[in-house]
């Protein structure tokens, strides 16, 4: 039931009912029906049947009062109650007749107005004599029945403009200063149109009903009860009530002279303003005392009653004794003329406070106000009191005691009574336009600007309230209106007042009632203020069912009414003070000759210490460094987490590294067994940093040089006689001098070690027979004469120039300008001789290879070890330059060992093997041998067993160009060429082929010419049709608009799904976004904080939707079965992985963007005053008056959206750190457990927005249906999961490859090309990895193929080793998960597939190809009619059993569905002789044996890598009739990403469409 709804129980039976519960019933109707009867009656008996006997309020037999004002008339229930709106008797004056205050130009300056009308000297005494105690027991009465402290929510500021120049406020005219005013809070049911305008709203009740004493609520005043003997609590002093302690919302506005906040030296009153200044807390201690007083003598006169008897009692009499002053006693007096007769109750008159009364009328005590306040004793000794800076003054100064904290007068109950009977005996200020200083120029206000202008924010109040102007309210109390200034008061000394007036407002018609009600009085309030003061009064009298006087509601007697008659305020203070009329006059709100105790003078500003002038507080000083320091900690949270990542990397990896050390410990045994040797440090040059070297003398002549790994750093042999030079200066140093090398600066630690290394140096000399030649010098020219490792490099790199220059004849832009070098540079290059390290390294081979000693052996023509510039200057020529003759016959005579000009079986044997050095010796020796034998066979050579150099030429006879192109590549010396695009790819003709004599590689070798000069007559034509080629020479612009069109129809599955989602989350963004800056004007917060709302509430719906639709792209058993779907043709599945990062990517950055806005939303609550964020969470603050807003660390660490917010910004920096691709190859683990911090995320998330701080939490409503799906998803996984499989064999391939075959669950169907995850019970249960199926769809048995690259894939190679499966018994079992789908499997929807593996990405292509051949011989009816494999592998041999399955798929290929391409990238460019003489064995073995004599396969076999581009514009030549070929790849990113740019390239072109589908590993 509502509060308005009519009432039907009669209020006297539901007293008696309240006096059985112990509660007030807010239920006071007039009848009784029979369901309200039976719903009371079994109330009551419930209540009684657990109540004592005797009763809480069994003495109270009269209807008590509410607290909050209700039910007082029973027709109209809230008339009068606390929170109720003004009553507007008339119509209100807003700018647009609704809302709108009225603002300059439209009215004149307010603080001009307050200049031109209040500015005067103060000092002028009452003329009827009025107390000081008359004016605050005003103030007193003025909070009892009105009280609009509160501002309006959202906040509206009406600022009072300082004009520049003025003298308190802007003195000097430099800048804007405004005073705050914040608007009124109003009803919300009003200011909807000008019927129906905006209207205040009262906070307390409009009856005289003691609230100002009790409170204006029940729990108000219990907090203000003792509940001892009816009394209200006092503290320590019973004098005084008890402390503020922050259980009641008491105002607490900041101290405008000392800046002090909070609650010390508050007490709790009724009143919520009562510690405004001691004066008016004075008038509310009187009150306290006279109602503790009366509950005394009720104890007293009845000891049997209770303490709620007592209490009520003692209520009811204060209220009445108050009711009796205020109107009887000090409204005559304030206003000089008596209210009228009371005439009984009227239950139709509404009490409502009138705008004009409480934004006008009633304010005009304020020029009463005098500077400052007495203090006086009983025996009327004025005292002297102590000012805020400690020295004395005869009065308190209004001013700057202003919600006083400290009140050094004001200790003790004792200094109370001297302020009352101070302010009883002094007379207060002349009732006119004239307003002291105190309150004009000094009034308190917020801390940003701490004094105000009380007269320039009552204007402003009136315009808030929308008063009607001066002349329309009198003719509205019938009082006629004003035609000239004058008629205000025609007084000589008001006319330049009034002619300043009449500048500002123009017409008198214009004068607001504020400044015209000030105007008109003199000496009292004018006629119109009169009237409006009595009119308001007595309508809360007549409309007061309460009222004391009123016969009918039983409070009183009439015996009792007419003693109540008969209370003065002089009885209340006599019983409050415990006093006489001697020390104060009865009549306390006048003061008349004779009374005692006369003040001592009028007091003026001149008497009194000066007011503490306007101070300016920044609610964010001192919070800037703080907040400063928290921004950059939080954008840092992604740094901060990469150092616990790569910790966490750091650790995996030198785990990682002690399992490859002791997997290699025996070649570690073998490289420390070089010995310790001596301890030296090798100096290499001015710049360089001493580097720690062991030195060891080898018995084979030689001293080894060892880093601090040991490692070999250098050899230097001792077949010569030695040099060493010893400083004579540093016992320390000594340097080898090394010819035709760097020297060898050696620093040792004592002279001792030095004096040794020379001994055994000697020693190994004399072994040897060679002689130690040691010279002195300085260490200054040691360090000078030393040639470092940095100097011979030049010397080699213009050494290697000049042999081009002369060999090539290229000009010196190549081969460097000669002339700028030094004679003594290019002496020394010239006469520079390489050692066979030298050589080996610029040909980028090993110094130990049997390519180099024969290479180098033969050009060493004087046998020196060393070769002269003309030495290799005669060899490189050759190659250079030479023909096939020349360079046959210089291949002849290198492995010509004897020089008997024969070459026997065993010397072709070497130079064949010298030839596969260059392949990691990938061929066998029975390889070898094989290839011999053939090469002799086909020659007709297979009875000799001696070659002459024309038999050798002749077994070569068939690739004479391959010969003439083969040169000599130096490590460094790039010889540019023109670019060719066909250089090294493989061509398709345009007919199928049948053998591999027909190969649709037809030109396997190319990648040789792409060292061919541009003058060679060996290049082949393009092979493309001229009309193809005017298509593909088509302008940049149709190439770009093809390009676009074909990404368009690859993508346009991805770019309708990505449309639609971000479609989505940009409109909750946008939505959220136009709520807050248009749509949320009501709540405050666009007006608080606009930018930092829109964009935080925006980016949250944003982040809600992502972060909950983020879950679907990990349902990977969801869409496995939605692939096979019709769906799958709308839903690119496949880039679910893709969409995952992408949504999170987005994610995290709308998720910053959150965080930024809030960081702007705390800066801005952090500036905002306290009553601004009350407007905005109301259910965090309450608006006190303190003002000041909570620092930035509250709202970042003690709210829960801030901790929340902080801890998802930890959380997701930790995910994201540990998802980046670095970190995630570094340690998959960390990442895997890091990303299961999503379900602490998610719950985070859940909290951030669950306190409901700015709106409703919407997270949940995006979050469900994902997070249904997403749970069911993966119940599904774990049902699967912890059932064992058992693994039936296991075995360790090359190239660290494990190969696992298990047993297929039931049930368990897959498609080739899809995977699973598995998780080794032994290596840990709940670390899953993913790995592709190598086995086809028809075995019988699952199989993986998993390389050991990391952790757990090397930990898994030691479990299924023989060893370990030995001592476990047999192969541990695993988990699995899966299958999992992915676009590999697509590939048989294509008439033609390209699918190109490299490494370890070979691996969904071996299930593919088992598969397709499967389904060919079943005569399976498949899309697919043709499928090119491309493996791109370093070497065949580094993964043989992918070979094997090659092989096999050969055998069964009945019907050359499959063409297998083979790139072995290591053997591209490291010597091209050798690569041309190794092609040329290659296509030897093909052509006789029909099968690779690299691989044993009948696939080609290339040497170097592929290229995209002409590989796939021959397949649209060779499959011309075909629209789309897929195209999927698999392996590192660089594979793929030439694989996606080779398809886009071909894919600007009119032909076949190429659609690629890749994953990396």
């Amino acid at each position: 039931m509502s509060r308005d709804e009519p009432r039907t129980v009669h209020a006297l039976e539901l007293n008696n009912l309240e006096k059985h519960l112990g509660y007030q019933c807010p239920i006071k109707m007039k009848k009784v029906t029979p369901t309200h009867l039976w719903i009371v009656l079994v109330t009551a008996w419930i209540h009684l049947s657990h109540i004592p006997i005797t009763s809480a309020q069994q003495n109270i037999n009269w209807e008590t009062q509410r607290y909050d004002g209700w039910y007082n008339n029973l027709a109209f229930h809230s008339r009068g109650a606390a929170e109720s709106p003004f009553m507007r008797r008339l119509p209100a004056r807003y700018a647009d007749g609704v809302y709108q205050a009225l603002s300059e130009p439209k009215v004149p300056n307010a603080r001009i107005l307050s200049n031109i009308i209040s500015n005067g000297s103060a000092g002028l005494a009452s003329i009827t004599n009025s107390t000081v105690l008359s004016v605050f027991f005003g103030y007193h009465v003025m909070f009892e029945i009105l009280d609009t402290r509160h501002p309006a929510c959202p906040p509206e500021f009406l600022d009072v403009v300082i004009p520049h120049g003025d003298t308190v406020f802007n003195p000097n005219g430099t800048e804007s200063v405004r005073l705050l005013f914040q608007r009124s809070g109003w009803d919300q049911q009003s200011g909807h149109s000008p019927n129906n305008p905006r209207n205040q709203v009262n906070e307390v009740t409009a009856w005289i009903d003691g609230s100002s004493i009790y409170g204006s609520s029940h729990s108000w005043c219990d907090e203000l009860r003792s509940f001892s003997g009816g009394r209200l609590a006092s503290g320590s002093d019973p004098l005084l009530p008890k402390p503020s302690t922050g259980k009641l919302p008491m105002w607490n506005h900041p101290d405008p002279a000392t800046g002090q906040t909070g609650l010390q030296g508050f007490y709790d009153f009724g009143n919520a303003a009562a510690n405004e200044s001691p004066f008016i807390m004075a008038e509310s201690i009187i009150w306290f005392r006279y109602h503790n007083y009366l509950a005394s003598q009720f104890e007293a006169q009845n000891s049997s009653w209770s303490d709620e008897d007592i209490f009520q009692h003692a209520r009811k009499w204060v209220i009445a004794s108050f009711q009796n002053i205020v109107l009887y006693e000090w409204l005559p007096k304030y206003l000089g003329t008596n209210i009228p007769d009371y005439t009984g109750y009227k239950a139709f008159v509404d009490p409502g406070i009138s705008p004009e009364f409480q934004a006008a009328a009633i304010r005009f005590s304020a020029s009463l106000v005098p500077p400052g306040v007495y203090m006086r004793n009983r025996t009327c000794a004025f005292r002297n009191v102590t000012t805020i800076d400690n020295r004395g003054s005869p009065a308190l100064r209004v001013c700057n005691n202003f919600w006083s904290r400290q009140r050094a007068n004001l200790q003790t109950g004792a200094d109370v009574e001297e302020l009352i009977f101070g302010m009883a005996s002094q007379i207060a200020e002349r009732a006119d336009n004239i307003i002291v200083e105190d309150l004009r120029d000094y009034m308190y206000g917020p801390l940003r600007f701490s004094r105000s202008d009380l007269m320039a924010l009552t204007i402003h109040r009136a315009r808030d309230n929308g008063l009607p102007t001066f002349n329309t309210v009198r003719r509205a109390f019938q009082l006629a209106p004003i035609n000239n200034w004058t008629d205000l008061q025609p007084t000589a000394e008001k006319q330049e007042l009034f002619s300043k007036l009449a500048q500002e407002y123009g017409d008198v018609s214009e004068l607001e009632l504020w400044p015209g009600g000030l105007l008109e009085s003199n000496g009292t309030p004018g006629e119109l203020f009169t009237q409006i003061i009595i009119e308001q009064f007595q309508r809360i009298r007549d409309g007061d069912r309460y009222w004391f006087e009123n016969q009918q509601n039983g409070l009183f007697t009439a015996e009792e009414v007419d003693s109540i008659r008969n209370i003065t305020f002089f009885d209340v203070l006599v019983k409050a003070l415990n006093t006489t009329e001697n020390e104060i006059q009865k009549d306390a709100f006048v003061w008349k000759p004779g009374d005692p105790c006369p003040q001592p003078k009028q007091l003026t500003i001149d008497d009194l210490e000066p007011c503490v002038g306007a101070a300016r507080l920044d609610y964010f000083e001192g919070s800037g460094a703080g907040f400063g320091i928290i921004i950059v900690i939080l954008c840092c949270l992604p740094l901060i987490c990469l150092i616990p990542a790569y910790a966490v990397a750091y650790y995996r990896k030198r785990q990682f590294k002690k399992l490859q050390r002791r997997n290699r410990h025996e070649s570690i045994i073998k490289k420390t067994e070089h010995g310790a040797g001596m301890k030296a440090c090798e100096w290499q040059g001015p710049s360089e940093v001493l580097r720690p070297v062991d030195i060891y003398f080898d018995v084979k002549s030689c001293i080894k040089v060892l880093d601090s790994k040991r490692s070999p750093i250098r050899i230097i042999h001792l077949t010569k006689d030695i040099d060493i030079i010893k400083s004579n200066n540093d016992q320390r140093i000594l340097m080898i001098k090394v010819p035709n090398e760097y020297d060898l600066v050696l620093f040792f630690d004592t002279e001792e070690d030095r004096y040794d290394f020379i001994e055994q140096l000697r020693v190994h000399l004399q072994a040897n027979n060679t002689q130690l030649n040691l010279k002195e010098m300085s260490q200054k020219a040691i360090l000078k004469e030393a040639v470092t490792k940095q100097q011979r490099s030049k010397i080699l790199d213009t050494f290697f120039r000049r042999v081009f220059a002369q060999v090539l004849e290229i000009d010196r832009s190549d081969a460097g300008d000669f002339t700028t070098e030094i004679s003594r540079k290019t002496k020394e290059s010239l006469n520079c001789e390489l050692t066979r390290v030298e050589f080996a390294d610029a040909l980028g081979l090993k110094d130990d290879s049997m390519f180099v000693e024969q290479m180098f052996s033969l050009a060493d023509k004087d046998g020196n070890g060393y070769l002269s510039f003309r030495e290799f200057l005669d060899i490189l020529i050759i190659f250079m330059k030479g023909s096939p003759e020349e360079k046959s016959k210089l291949m002849f005579r290198m492995y010509d060992v004897d020089g008997n000009g024969f070459l026997s079986k065993s010397e072709f044997s070497v130079l064949l093997r010298s030839f596969i050095e260059i392949s990691n010796n990938c061929l066998s020796k029975a390889q070898a041998e094989e290839v011999m034998d053939s090469l002799f066979k086909e020659a007709g050579f297979q009875g000799k067993e001696d070659l002459t150099w024309e038999d050798f030429h002749y077994l070569f006879r068939d690739h004479s160009d391959e010969l003439e192109l083969a040169k000599l590549n130096v490590k460094g010396m790039d010889i540019r060429e023109k670019p060719n695009k066909y250089h090294r790819v493989s061509f398709l003709k345009a007919n199928p082929y049948k053998n591999m004599q027909e190969s649709a590689v037809e030109n396997i070798g190319q990648e040789f010419r792409n060292r061919v000069n541009k003058k060679s007559p060996h290049h082949r034509p393009r092979p493309y049709t001229e009309a193809k080629r005017e298509k593909y020479n088509r302008s940049k612009v149709h190439q770009k608009v093809q390009q676009f069109k074909r990404f368009i129809e690859n993508y346009r599955r991805h770019i309708v799904c990505v449309l639609i989602f971000y479609g989505i989350a940009a409109g909750v963004f946008v939505e959220r976004a136009y709520h807050y800056a248009i749509g949320a004007e009501t709540t405050g917060i666009p007006q608080t904080t606009y930018v930092g709302i829109i964009i935080s509430r925006g980016s949250a719906a944003s982040v809600s939707f992502m972060y909950s639709y983020i879950l679907l792209t990990m349902c990977r058993n969801l869409i496995t079965f939605l692939r096979e779907t019709f769906l799958n043709h709308y839903i690119p599945f496949d880039a679910a992985v893709d969409f995952h990062r992408w949504v999170a990517m987005s994610a995290v950055v709308l998720a910053i963007l959150h965080s930024a806005g809030h960081g702007v939303n705390v800066y801005s609550f952090c500036v905002s005053s306290l009553s601004s964020l009350a407007c905005l969470f109301p259910s965090v603050f309450f608006d006190d008056g303190s003002e000041l807003p909570q620092k930035y660390y509250w709202w970042f660490f003690e709210t829960i959206p801030g901790m929340t917010g902080v801890l998802l910004l930890v959380v997701m920096a930790i995910m994201y750190v540990f998802a980046s691709r670095q970190l995630r190859r570094m340690s998959f683990r960390a990442f895997w457990v890091t990303h299961h911090l999503y379900v602490i995320l998610y719950i985070l998330i859940l909290i951030h927005g669950s306190s409901n701080l700015i709106q409703q939490q919407s997270f949940y409503l995006y979050f469900i249906a994902p997070g249904l799906i997403y749970l069911c998803d993966k119940l599904i996984s774990l049902s699967r999961k912890k059932k064992e499989v058992t693994v039936v064999k296991a075995e360790l391939l090359p190239s660290g490859v494990t190969y696992l075959e298990f047993k297929r669950p039931q049930d368990f169907e897959y498609k080739s090309g899809q995977w699973v995850r598995i998780a080794c019970i032994s290596l840990g249960a709940d670390e899953y990895h993913p790995f592709t199926l190598t086995s086809a769809p028809n075995e019988d048995t699952l199989s993986l193929h998993i390389r050991a690259v990391g952790p757990w894939t090397t930990k898994l190679r030691e479990t299924y080793s023989p060893e370990n499966v030995g001592n476990l018994g047999g192969n541990p079992k695993i988990y699995l998960d899966g299958p999992f789908g992915e676009g590999h499997q697509e590939w048989n929807q294509f008439e033609v597939s390209v699918l190109v593996g490299g490494g370890i990405g070979v691996t969904p292509f071996s299930s593919i190809l088992k598969d397709l051949v499967f389904k060919s011989s079943m005569f399976s009816k498949i899309a697919c009619k043709k499928v090119y494999f491309i493996w791109v592998t370093r070497t065949q041999r580094q993964f043989e059993w992918m070979a094997d399955i090659i092989r096999e798929v050969e055998k069964n290929d009945k019907n050359d569905l499959v063409s297998v391409h083979i790139y072995i990238t290591q053997l591209a460019e490291k010597f091209d002789l050798r690569t041309t003489m190794l092609y040329i064995c290659e296509r030897h073995f093909q052509k006789v044996s029909n099968r690779s004599l690299f691989t044993g396969l009948r696939s080609i076999t290339h040497f170097g890598r592929p290229q995209f581009i002409p590989f796939f514009n021959s397949l649209q030549e060779v499959h011309p009739e075909v629209g789309k070929i897929g195209v999927f790849s698999c392996g590192p990113p660089g594979l793929t990403k030439n694989v996606e740019k080779a398809c886009q390239q071909i894919n600007k072109r009119d032909q076949a469409h190429f659609m690629h589908h890749y994953e990396n590993f």
